[in-house]
């Protein structure tokens, strides 16, 4: 699967890990047998969740990150320092790694990964192969959201395991607490969502709508998928949050963050909706511009 790169202006591959499995579940019918049986299922996850928080699981850690270009200068420890897989794949860059910009009017990207941008939701069934747009009020778990949310701006940001796996605030604001609205883990990989993307209102996901005062109400939505079925929640409810402050983080595993905005008052960057509308994720940093109140 190829994605463009903000930085570098150029289409690249993206080095998926196991990416012959993701093949093989989604494209045979023995696979989708399994998957089905097995795979979606939070016990499967916890499994591997557990296998990544034992200590045998740091010795993947240095191969992980050379096969992946990851640099360990970004981050917070040096890569004998950490106490199992998962906690370095939750890992923390040094301070001035990720900046988001201060500007009153910009939205900022909540996490490092591969973004998708609709100026509106029903936008979206353009792009899937079914033709389908997604279900507010599956993907919400309520009728009032639903109705509120029905003609908001959508940006799907896809976090690849080889990513940065904290989330932060894209703006300031109040924020609820987040709102678990249990599913399966099915891979929220493009050759999975392009199959159906009603995985999101499958999936196991933490929804939080963050009160900002020029936009109203504005939903976060972190999504679990194979390997990931659970978050940590860092950030405190009802209380005032700075733009860019941490939200949370995954553990192991592919996730996604759905956010929603008011499509009369914002703006989404241009790179974001060209790459989109010709059928590419665009590459962006968090604290990078995702769009602009207008």
């Amino acid at each position: 699967m190829q994605f463009f790169n903000r930085y570098t202006k150029t289409l690249q591959e993206e080095k998926v890990p196991n990416k012959s499995i993701i093949r093989w579940l989604y494209k045979t019918r023995l696979g989708h047998c399994f998957l089905q049986t097995f795979v979606r299922n939070a016990w499967m996850s916890k499994i591997i969740g557990y296998g990544m928080n034992t200590h045998l699981s740091k010795y993947k850690i240095r191969s992980f990150a050379e096969n992946y270009g990851i640099c360990p200068d970004d981050f917070d420890k040096k890569l004998n320092e950490y106490e199992h897989f998962n906690d370095f794949f939750c890992r923390k860059f040094k301070t001035g790694k990720r900046n988001f910009n201060s500007s009153e009017d910009i939205i900022c990207f909540p996490a490092d990964g591969r973004h998708l941008g609709f100026n509106c939701i029903k936008d979206s069934a353009t792009f899937f192969i079914k033709g389908e747009s997604l279900c507010l009020k599956k993907l919400l778990g309520t009728n009032q959201w639903a109705y509120d949310f029905k003609n908001a701006s959508m940006v799907i940001s896809r976090l690849s395991p080889v990513d940065y796996h904290r989330f932060h605030f894209p703006m300031e604001g109040i924020p609820t607490q987040s709102r678990c609205v249990n599913g399966y883990l099915y891979s929220v990989h493009p050759l999975a969502l392009m199959k159906n993307i009603l995985t999101f209102t499958q999936n196991k996901r933490w929804v939080c709508i963050l009160q900002h005062k020029i936009l109203g109400d504005v939903a976060l939505i972190e999504i679990g998928a194979t390997g990931v079925g659970a978050t940590v929640q860092t950030y405190r409810p009802n209380h005032f949050v700075k733009k860019g402050e941490e939200k949370g983080y995954f553990l192991f595993g592919g996730s996604t963050i759905i956010t929603l905005l008011n499509s009369r008052k914002v703006k989404l960057a241009d790179d974001l909706l060209e790459q989109t509308r010709r059928g590419y994720e665009l590459y962006a940093h968090c604290g990078d511009v995702l769009g602009r109140i207008i």
